[in-house]
């Protein structure tokens, strides 16, 4: 009797460590799709919006 309690405890174990499992997997899933979804806002905005005012420079010229 002492055995199937075990196996029925162990069953149940990895069942809720199985769900558990699957939601992190889901909640990274979305979190993933919306940092995907701001990225692409982002750039949309980007294409029409100047970065920076001011013009580029390079830090150290360039020898001749």
């Amino acid at each position: 009797m002492y055995e199937y309690e075990i196996h029925h405890f162990r069953s149940t174990e990895l069942i809720r460590k199985a769900e558990h499992e699957r939601l992190a997997r889901e909640a990274l899933r979305l979190r993933r799709a919306a940092r995907r979804e701001a990225a692409e806002h982002a750039t949309e905005g980007a294409a029409t919006e100047e970065h920076t005012s001011r013009f580029r420079r390079h830090r150290h010229p360039r020898a001749a």
